[in-house]
């Protein structure tokens, strides 16, 4: 599905998604990877919402974002509390959401100049 937004300002927009990719301006990426406004991160080594770890969220509170998008796939899935412990210490909510869902929330809280962070799980084998 593409998505459309008038301008990015310089910010990484989320131009596109399908199970198995997501595009970041006009770029398609082929795993899972965290978007920032500022900030592109395509090394995030996560296969899958069962292989998410709590080394996974303090990377991206490091990043210090004001909300926490987890994209988690196909389907919606909750992300249990201990792994997200380094996030709610900084007082940093997590939704969790399809990763359709997350690139669509993603895009319009990034246009009204938040500083928020979407954590897309990708599934390649998902073609």
């Amino acid at each position: 599905m593409k998505l459309h937004l008038t301008q990015a300002a310089g910010n990484q927009l989320i131009t596109g998604h399908a199970p198995e990719w997501v595009e970041v301006n006009a770029q398609r990426y082929h795993g899972s990877l965290l978007v920032l406004p500022n900030l592109l991160v395509t090394d995030w080594q996560v296969a899958d919402f069962d292989a998410l770890t709590a080394a996974d969220f303090e990377r991206i509170a490091e990043l210090a974002p004001e909300v926490v998008l987890l994209g988690t796939g196909d389907k919606h899935r909750f992300i249990h509390p201990r792994l997200t412990a380094s996030l709610t210490a900084r007082g940093i909510p997590v939704e969790c959401m399809t990763t359709a869902a997350a690139c669509r929330t993603y895009n319009i809280l990034m246009a009204e100049d938040r500083h928020v962070a979407a954590a897309l799980l990708v599934n390649p084998a998902a073609s």
